[in-house]
């Protein structure tokens, strides 16, 4: 299975959704900071959970690095605002009911759990710089270290 991803090097796909509030999110109306974007299953799952508290609990070490994370999956607005209710997150979660943007980015693949196959996102991160341009994809992703293995690229740029 090869996923489709976009080049690094190139401007980031452009991409517009709405957070949890219902409100609209777009890559370009955060230009001038860094963008972590990063693709996973479903909200309020284990390793989902530990992803996004290890990037809560960094909120401080991304904000010193200019740098805004943002969550993504096809979970509705209501999931997500619940999940960030139920876990105290404090950075932006993103609605893809559709996978438009999954599909943009290269993510929404065949997956394979327990010997069955279904589509679904790959747990995937991007890191955009400041222009938007796509930096570096984190195609192995460690829910437990990832908000600092993120952070290690990031300061990279």
């Amino acid at each position: 299975m090869s996923l489709n991803l976009p080049a690094v090097g190139q401007a980031a796909p452009a991409f517009t959704a709405l957070n949890q509030n219902g409100e609209s999110v777009s890559l370009s109306d955060l230009k001038g900071k860094n963008v972590v974007l990063y693709f996973y299953p479903k909200a309020m799952t284990p390793g989902c959970t530990v992803q996004a508290c290890g990037i809560r609990d960094s909120k401080d070490t991304f904000a010193a690095a200019n740098t805004i994370v943002l969550g993504i999956s096809p979970d509705a607005p209501a999931r997500l605002q619940k999940f960030i209710e139920k876990e105290n997150l404090n950075f932006d979660l993103l609605s893809d009911p559709e996978h438009q943007i999954a599909d943009q980015f290269g993510v929404w693949a065949m997956k394979k759990f327990m010997g069955k196959e279904f589509e679904g996102i790959h747990r995937i991160t991007f890191i955009i710089d400041a222009n938007g341009v796509l930096r570096h994809i984190m195609e192995k992703v460690k829910t437990k270290s990832h908000h600092d293995d993120v952070m290690a690229i990031v300061n990279s740029l």
